[in-house]
């Protein structure tokens, strides 16, 4: 499934971040003021209504400690997921991009003007724990150049990403602005009218959102979420689709009973398999990774599918709150040799999820708001996944000897990430796969 290939538009009158992105799961909603992250998302805020220019100081970019600020990247991903859970998606299946998010955000902190502006910048950078727009920008740009780039012409994974920014065509925008947004972040531009035409531009956007992932991220902003006080808005589409490294056969494919929170159980279809697999136990849970094909002499874009199953069924949160409350858990705890199975399967399963992000951290006490949608559906194939991000601002190796079971039948999380640099492009849970 390929994304369309559209220009898009980009209108600021108020502040909307808008990202999509999909891996055959997608989002819908919109929460009230804050709530947490889900498939899309987006902030509105009118404290950049008298933003006139949008720049980034970058003297310093090459100073940076990349690797350092990654890192942290990496730490915040698993806590905005923790904070996803515990806000909107309790006990259920819930998908989303952690790095559309970041992408959005960094496009936002990059604006400054006037002093309402200026502390929508400060928050923004508290809130990705960042020391500078020049770390936010380092940080976008590794990831530009070494994980978002399409892989699909040497036979590795397909990614496609789009930004956009629709400004009020009412309002001042200095070349450099424009320079900014289509030079560094390749973000279209567009002066919109949202004084009078408001509505006529969430659709815009809408359409924007749905041509770059497919038609499967749809009504991204919801009625009333852009009016004639919108000043800004920006957006972020990501669409990855990989291979994996060993393909399951679909002869192998067969029902079983996955075990739910209630005590019973449903019928969905395990994908199952005899090769080594790259799994690893720990005190309490195992990880399973499973590589995506990587392009022919392709140094970058190296993509890995994990899944963190609790030992016991019900132990889910257990699990989770060691995962944010550990920094580096990730890295820590990644299997890196293959080894012997016994009973392995996993199941196929598509959801998608849909929020509005800024009541959902509630730190989000400006004007603003942020909404996303994200959908993922994994296969004997592969895996497919799309995300879109919005932001409104206005008012409004080798074989190891043991063998290891790994039977994924009750709840459990799941990360796509690439491995040089960590990044999460999405995070997720699954608690009934039929659902």
């Amino acid at each position: 499934m390929e994304p369309k290939e559209k220009k898009q538009k980009l209108d600021t009158s108020s502040e909307i971040i808008a990202s999509p992105s999909l891996s055959k799961t997608h989002l819908k909603k919109k929460k009230t003021k804050k709530q947490k992250i889900r498939e899309s998302q987006v902030i509105t805020s009118s404290s950049l209504s008298n933003n006139k220019d949008l720049v980034i100081t970058s003297p310093s970019l090459e100073n940076i400690d990349v690797g350092k600020a990654m890192k942290k990247q990496n730490d915040l991903a698993i806590f905005l997921t923790g904070l996803v859970i515990s806000s909107v998606a309790k006990n259920t299946n819930f998908v989303f991009s952690p790095a559309s998010i970041n992408a959005v955000l960094t496009m936002v902190a990059a604006s400054s003007g006037d002093e309402e502006s200026r502390e929508l910048r400060s928050f923004i950078l508290s809130f990705l724990k960042s020391s500078s727009t020049d770390e936010l920008n380092a940080v976008f740009r590794e990831i530009a150049s070494t994980v978002l780039v399409d892989g699909s012409k040497k036979g590795g994974p397909k990614i496609a990403v789009v930004n956009g920014v629709w400004m009020e065509k009412s309002l001042s925008i200095n070349p450099s602005s424009k320079d900014l947004f289509k030079k560094f972040f390749k973000a279209a531009f567009t002066q919109v009218d949202f004084r009078s035409k408001a509505e006529e531009v969430r659709m815009e956007v809408n359409s924007w959102a749905s041509s770059h992932t497919n038609g499967l991220i749809k009504d991204l902003l919801p009625h009333g979420s852009v009016t004639s006080l919108t000043n800004r808005i920006y957006g972020s589409a990501l669409y990855f689709k990989g291979a994996w490294e060993k393909k399951f056969s679909k002869s192998m494919t067969k029902h079983k009973p996955f075990y739910l929170l209630n005590g019973t159980s449903v019928s969905v279809p395990f994908m199952s398999s005899s090769e080594d697999q790259y799994i690893e136990a720990y005190d309490g849970f195992k990880v399973l990774r499973l590589p995506y094909r990587q392009g022919r002499d392709d140094t970058n874009g190296n993509f890995s599918m994990y899944f963190y199953l609790p030992d016991k069924k019900g132990k889910l949160d257990n699990l989770f709150k060691r995962m944010t409350s550990t920094p580096g858990f990730l890295d820590i705890h990644s299997p890196r040799r293959r080894v012997k199975v016994g009973k392995f399967r996993i199941p196929k399963f598509k959801i998608e999820f849909g929020f509005e992000a800024s009541s959902v951290f509630n730190d989000f006490d400006l004007d603003v708001s942020l909404y996303q949608k994200a959908l993922i559906e994994i296969d004997e194939e592969g895996t497919e996944a799309y995300t879109a991000t919005v932001f409104c601002s206005g008012y409004v190796g080798c074989a190891l000897k043991k063998t290891l079971d790994f039977v994924a039948d009750h709840p459990f999380l799941f990360l796509i990430r690439e491995e040089q640099t960590g990044t999460v492009l999405f995070a997720g849970q699954i608690f009934d796969p039929s659902a």
